[in-house]
């Protein structure tokens, strides 16, 4: 009888992205990497297709008339983390202008993920974004005593005008005008995240504009303590002429849950994954013939990319252990085994907890909204941003950085399938890799400018909504400044 040899088997064939390969790509790679003298200055070589003494400036018209008569009041709930509440915010302002209405300071909806009970007045500088709207939006931070006696002083019997998602501007004027009149000169909105459509007239552009890049500012403790980041990573990157670089990743233990991909954690992992999945989403992901595919939605580019993946990216776009980088992120799972790499290969990366004392984070720390806005600061100044996840904070972060820097985002947005495809062949090297990451790198760069299309957000979009193109004098005086 003839015996197998089991030494002579084939190995098994896995499907691609079915295993998470990065560790071990990251081992071939890393003697190479080390070794090669070949990286550029890369952080003050990388924008090759920026602005140019600036393409686009700011160009937000501010009304200088009086406001007419009010023909109401408009109060909305403002659901979500910081940046989907922004865009309630933000939206709110564009239809109580449309609506010739008076706008209640926005009431934030305590959600049962982000668990943070901040109000108005704590995140933004309520008495500046008043200020700023007076002559375009009437802003004001309670309904009149004589209108709340009508419903018993509680907001909930005041009608509640259902809207559905990414409504035109035309229907608030065809509806909700006539539910003021006959709702007691107030009525409600609630939810009110993406109940308006991106595309609006030019006058409800303007008014989203003003709203998000002037009007909203964050309140003192929060800009006090970013500005303040932000000077201290400055000083942490003299070499590289105070420039660095921030990363928004979305490690978080909810996050990858979420996702249903699977790393390299083995049993722990799976436990930890299974029990966030039920707490966060009781039921959804254990339906009956409800299948999941890990390796499917790790090669379509869904899942979150890990701690050592975005080192292995910047590292082969030309970052080199000199550059300092600042880490925007929640509490990253399975902190200590996941970033140990990431710091093998950027030992000056900073987070917030490392870069402010406890006592300067104490006010903050148990809001996730704060947190996050303080985050934000730092990213907004860096002279790279880089995004691993869709969402609204790179959204945001998108739009407010071209509006600094003449339309151009600074921003790395990588090409997630692409990635996913790379970081599974471990045979690949270090010369065929970093030519793809450079690659990508370049491809972020020409698309650092762009131009708003029907379907795009203003919020991420300013060109031409809430931009100006620089004449040659303007250029020209920019460029005789410098």
């Amino acid at each position: 009888m003839d015996t197998v040899s089991f030494y002579n088997l084939p190995a098994p064939h896995y499907a691609p992205g079915s295993i998470y390969r990065s560790p071990q790509l990251y081992g071939n790679l890393r003697p190479e990497m080390e070794s090669d003298s070949s990286t550029a200055d890369a952080i003050s070589t990388i924008w090759k297709n920026s602005y140019k003494g600036g393409e686009w400036r700011p160009c937000i018209d501010k009304s200088s008339r009086g406001l007419p008569e009010s023909n109401g009041y408009i109060y909305i709930e403002a659901n979500g983390g910081l940046n989907q509440q922004r865009t309630s915010i933000c939206n709110a302002v564009a239809v109580a202008g449309y609506l010739n209405a008076t706008l209640i300071i926005p009431h934030f909806h305590f959600h049962s993920i982000w668990r943070d009970p901040s109000k108005f007045s704590d995140i933004y500088d309520e008495e500046f974004f008043v200020k700023t709207l007076k002559n375009d939006v009437r802003v004001v931070d309670k309904v009149p005593d004589l209108i709340m006696e009508r419903f018993d002083n509680n907001m909930t019997k005041v009608y509640n005008f259902r809207i559905k998602a990414w409504s035109s501007i035309y229907y608030y004027g065809d509806t909700s005008q006539n539910y003021i009149v006959d709702q007691g000169m107030i009525v409600r909105i609630s939810p009110f995240a993406n109940r308006l459509s991106f595309d609006a007239p030019p006058a409800v552009q303007r008014l989203r504009c003003l709203a998000n890049y002037e009007a909203l500012r964050f309140s003192n403790p929060i800009l006090s303590l970013g500005q303040t980041l932000v000077a201290r990573m400055k000083d942490r990157s003299a070499n590289n002429s105070g420039k660095y670089i921030s990363v928004h990743l979305r490690f978080e233990e909810d996050m990858v849950a979420f996702s249903c991909c699977i790393y390299d954690g083995g049993g722990k992992e799976k436990i930890d994954m299974d029990a966030a999945r039920e707490r966060g989403w009781r039921g959804k992901f254990t339906k009956r013939g409800k299948v999941i595919h890990p390796g499917a939605i790790r090669i379509n580019g869904k899942c979150p990319l890990t701690p050592l993946e975005v080192g292995l990216m910047l590292r082969g776009m030309g970052f080199g252990k000199s550059t300092s980088i600042y880490l925007a992120s929640g509490k990253i799972y399975d902190s200590e085994r996941h970033m140990k790499s990431l710091l093998e290969m950027f030992p000056l990366l900073q987070t917030k907890e490392m870069l402010a004392s406890p006592e300067e984070l104490a006010p903050f720390q148990n809001y996730s909204s704060r947190m996050a806005a303080i985050d934000y600061t730092v990213c907004l100044h860096s002279e790279v941003f880089v995004t691993t996840q869709g969402g609204n904070f790179p959204h945001f972060l998108l739009g407010h950085r071209r509006f600094l820097y003449g339309g151009h985002s600074k921003t790395i947005r990588p090409d997630k399938r692409k990635l996913a495809l790379l970081f599974d062949n471990t045979n690949i090297g270090w010369k065929s890799f970093k030519r793809q990451m450079l690659n990508i790198r370049a491809h972020s760069d020409s698309k650092g400018i762009e131009i708003k299309r029907p379907s795009d957000s203003v919020y991420s979009v300013p060109c031409p909504d809430c931009m100006c193109r620089s004449n040659k004098t303007d250029v020209s005086k920019s460029s005789s400044a410098a």
